[in-house]
């Protein structure tokens, strides 16, 4: 089971555009949380404390226990906007979870094993990621962390797909339920080769001269 982070939130009862530059401005950091069969409800974080949570990699993919006040409430992140310039976020979306229903989410994926590859060892080639995370369905307390994937015997051109991915119990990967043509690839080994490089040809020695007529007749215009 994923590890839990403990999110201290207040609520707001502003909304909109003025609103949340406002906030911004005082350091907070607009939320809404919705799901669950309740109303959807405008929330408020502490700016930095945010963002020291965002530096860990199992926050994107954990159950996160939002407090307001004496109640707290399980909820998962589905939105995160960054500022495109600033080390400053803008705004978060978070679904409320219940115990007996299923969630989506985008878990990580680890590559174990890639410098023992055969095709990285003896074929020389280098691992490309295809996908660095993948959409689960499961329980709250069965979602995963991460999920990890051993290439330590892929060799030269190989490949590995969704469905070599070993899923913990009661974890599913929805898109190979659409048919195996959604198989998608998530890690390959291949040799990198540096594309040619063209050499320029060298200029013509007459194109100056044949500028010549055009920076004429413009001197005739200018004359006129």
């Amino acid at each position: 089971m994923a590890e839990e982070f403990d999110l201290i939130a207040e609520n707001r009862e502003d909304t909109g555009k003025g609103a949340s530059r406002r906030l911004r401005r005082q350091g907070l950091v607009p939320a809404i949380i919705y799901g669950a069969g309740r109303p959807p409800r405008a929330l408020a974080f502490d700016h930095n404390k945010v963002i020291k949570q965002l530096e860990s990699e199992s926050f994107y993919s954990s159950v996160l226990n939002i407090k307001v006040g004496d109640k707290s409430q399980a909820a998962i992140l589905k939105d995160l906007q960054r500022h495109p310039a600033k080390r400053q976020i803008l705004h978060m979306d978070f679904q409320r979870i219940v115990e007996d229903e299923a969630i989506r989410m985008n878990v990580p994926i680890h590559f174990l094993g890639e410098d023992m590859a055969p095709g990285v060892k003896q074929g020389g080639g280098k691992v490309s990621h295809l996908m660095t995370d993948v959409e689960v369905t499961c329980l709250p307390k069965d979602l995963p962390e991460f999920l990890e994937v051993d290439v330590s015997e892929l060799e030269l051109d190989g490949m590995l797909h969704l469905s070599d991915i070993k899923l913990p119990s009661g974890v599913e990967i929805p898109e190979l339920a659409q048919g195996p043509e959604h198989d998608q690839a998530i890690v390959s080994i291949h040799v990198i080769k540096a594309a040619p490089v063209e050499e320029a040809a060298p200029e013509e020695a007459e194109a100056p001269e044949e500028a010549a007529p055009a920076a004429e007749a413009e001197g005739e215009q200018s004359e006129d």
